[in-house]
């Protein structure tokens, strides 16, 4: 999916370009944000510290960098679902091995409808699956819905984020136990983390997040 050659383990990606994978090597154990070398994998970066969010923890293995950001973009905008399956894939290998247990359902971050027909699917659905099959984990995508048809959040200015999506989710049940949230890309975390609210308010024990890529700050 990147160089044209021939995939290797199971994935649509060569051994090579699978090595140019910006992976994160020392992450925020809260929020996933990639951290400067020098500092302990799991520590806490300051907006964590200060302002704690309210999901429990975010899990990413990959930075929001080339050659990755590109592959996300075209799975999202150039609707090449077939990136998934190799995208998921990656994420679910990666997660098997750093889950503290595993929750009871995962989530991909629900789409309104007005935006799903537009769209024609749901990336993090689509990156979701994979996950699920490999982990045997159950796929909810019933229990939470988007209530609001939002203005992305790339197209609006950081401080504009939160409020964008104030009550933008809702709940058709009540919850219980624990519960991942699926996403492609986490850059300030407004909508995971309004989602991640919505779930405790509704019962949730604890939400954590999955996300491909973890952009940084600027």
């Amino acid at each position: 999916m990147l160089c044209g050659e021939r995939g290797d383990a199971g994935l649509d990606l060569c051994h090579a370009c699978r090595l140019d994978l910006p992976v994160i090597e020392v992450a925020c154990g809260r929020c996933a944000i990639p951290l400067p070398a020098t500092r302990h994998h799991g520590s806490l970066c300051r907006q964590c510290q200060s302002a704690p969010p309210a999901f429990a923890r975010c899990l990413a293995p990959f930075a929001y960098h080339a050659p990755l950001d590109r592959l996300l973009k075209d799975l999202k905008f150039k609707r090449r679902l077939a990136l998934a399956r190799t995208l998921g894939g990656l994420m679910a290998r990666w997660l098997e091995g750093r889950t503290d247990g595993l929750p009871g359902r995962i989530m991909p971050v629900p789409l309104h409808p007005a935006r799903l027909r537009e769209r024609g699917f749901n990336q993090s659905l689509a990156l979701a699956q994979p996950i699920a099959r490999r982990l045997r984990l159950p796929l909810d995508t019933h229990s939470c819905r988007r209530l609001r048809n939002t203005p992305a959040q790339a197209e609006l200015p950081v401080g504009q984020r939160h409020s964008n999506l104030k009550r933008a989710f809702g709940v058709r049940q009540t919850l219980a136990g624990r519960i991942a949230i699926v996403d492609d890309v986490m850059t300030t975390g407004c909508t995971v983390q309004e989602l991640a609210r919505t779930l405790r308010d509704a019962g949730a024990a604890q939400v954590e997040v999955w996300v491909c890529a973890r952009a940084g700050r600027d």
